[in-house]
């Protein structure tokens, strides 16, 4: 049962080791030309993880932004997820949260961008650490000194892979069968509970201290992103349960990975540091937006429209409201710019029908208005005078 399931396990690596072939091979040629400045693993190990860095670090400069952004909108996403309790409100939470990324200019993938790049990069160079140190043995042919293509004749012959057969590297491997020899007697292509010799507790503590302070660097990274902004990183306590645990799972992946994969982390890690801390000293984190208000409630209502202001009353005069029509003391109107004399509602002039205070009738009480004098009354008034 189980050799069906191994052979479709090796055919699946066998094929991403094709389709990734020219990366590894692009990697095996740096890690070579490096190893010539100074043959030694580690050297050139660190200087392909700094380059690897290099090329990433628009986008490691980037994620930190979205990182810190997410750690200063800690405040606000706790206050809509206790706003938008239940499943009923998982669509508008949603959308809200969604919101405040967008206003704040982050997001959440931006933030994990860096460590899944970093995955993908610890893969390659695990496989190209482990053709570096392939072996054949007695009877199989390989790739020998000088590019021979021979046949062994010892018990184990390295057959170095991924890298020019020309290289001082592919000598010193092809002579150390396979071993990448390191300080404090560390084989970079072993693992830290492999067998290393009659010595083995002595020689495993260099392994553990590598495996140390790569899980110390990742505890600093995300201890020194937390200090920018403690009162969010209190307010989360996944933030806090991540960085305690984080470095641990990593432990554990150490344990099962080449020292000289562990090497990448380490630089990676001490890398990442330095770019973040001089990201804080130059003022390239801008701070977060101003942190919005937000009511409690489970649906946003909106606010009711604003009511217009209402109008000022007309001050009603004694002359139009029928008190003074009532008691007769309306003054008669102005004629209008015609030359005619106003009417009332009825068609009538103002004041007709009325009995004046003299007892006379409305008509003789009105007075013409004066005209001009007549020519015949003039001479009435000079017989007169006569």
């Amino acid at each position: 049962m189980l050799t069906p399931l191994l052979g479709t396990e090796n055919s699946l690596f066998h094929l991403i080791g094709e389709i990734f072939h020219p990366i590894f091979e692009l990697f095996g040629l740096i890690l070579a030309g490096l190893y010539s400045v100074w043959p030694n693993y580690g050297f050139a190990i660190a200087g392909l993880t700094i380059l690897i860095m290099l090329a990433l670090t628009p986008v490691t400069v980037k994620s930190t932004k979205s990182m810190i952004a997410m750690q200063r909108l800690q405040p606000e996403m706790k206050k809509l997820q206790a706003k938008y309790k239940g499943a009923e409100n998982r669509e508008m939470l949603n959308q809200e949260m969604m919101r405040l990324y967008k206003e704040n200019g982050t997001s959440p993938f931006g933030a994990c961008l860096p460590s899944l790049l970093q995955m993908p990069f610890l893969i390659v160079l695990y496989t190209l650490i482990r053709g570096l140190s392939t072996t054949v043995t007695r009877g199989h042919y390989y790739t020998g000194l000088n590019g021979v293509y021979q046949k062994c004749t010892q018990a184990i012959c390295g057959a170095p892979r991924y890298i020019p057969t020309s290289s001082q590297m592919h000598t010193d491997l092809v002579n150390s069968q396979g071993q990448m020899h390191w300080w404090f007697g560390m084989d970079l292509s072993s693992y830290p509970f492999s067998h290393h010799g009659s010595n083995q507790a002595l020689l495993t503590i260099p392994y553990l201290v590598l495996i140390a302070a790569a899980m110390f660097l990742q505890y600093f990274q995300m201890k020194q992103m937390n200090s920018r902004n403690p009162q969010a990183a209190a307010a989360n306590p996944q933030m806090q349960t991540m960085q305690r645990f984080f470095p641990i799972i990593f432990g554990v992946i150490y344990l099962r990975v080449p020292a000289g994969a562990t090497i990448y982390m380490v630089v990676s890690s001490a890398m990442r540091i330095g770019t973040q801390e001089v990201m804080f000293k130059t003022g390239m984190v801008e701070p977060v937006a101003v942190e919005r208000e937000i009511a409690s409630g489970k649906q946003d209502k909106p606010p009711p429209p604003e009511k217009p202001a209402p109008k000022p009353a007309k001050k009603r005069s004694a002359a139009t409201d029928g008190t003074a029509l009532a008691k007769g003391t309306v003054p008669p109107k102005k004629a209008d710019t015609n030359g005619r004399p106003n009417t009332d509602a009825n068609g009538r002039k103002p004041g007709a029908g009325k009995r004046p205070a003299n007892g006379k009738g409305g008509a003789a009480a009105e007075q013409p208005p004066p005209g001009k004098p007549q020519n015949r009354s003039r001479s009435k008034r000079a017989r007169k005078a006569r």
